[in-house]
């Protein structure tokens, strides 16, 4: 399981579930409940905190963004989803995160 985690963690292509159960010659349903016994959260969370931890080091690392292009890369529906999922991750929006990071 952990090798599963670490290619989410790796591949930032990797922003859907059916990805991962294809590579894991599993189906959707046996590899949520892999990951619900054995790393406590869905296969969803996991890629949405990975990707969120993705942009967390894209915003930090650049003055400018292309935000709906960053969202759309990293598997959010649109910019909006991305802010609301970040904010709620983070504790700040994405704009709000790159400028204290770019303060410091």
């Amino acid at each position: 399981m952990a090798g599963l985690v670490d290619l989410i963690a790796g591949d930032r292509r990797i922003t859907r579930v059916a990805q991962v159960a294809e590579w894991a010659g599993l189906t959707v349903r046996s590899l949520q409940r892999l990951f619900a016994e054995y790393v406590g959260a869905g296969p969803k969370w996991v890629i949405q905190r990975c990707r969120l931890q993705d942009a967390a080091v894209c915003v930090a690392a650049q003055d400018e963004l292309d935000w709906a292009e960053l969202a759309t890369e990293l598997g959010f529906s649109d910019q909006a989803h991305l802010t609301r999922a970040f904010t709620a991750t983070i504790g700040v929006p994405p704009a709000t995160y790159a400028r204290q990071a770019h303060a410091d």
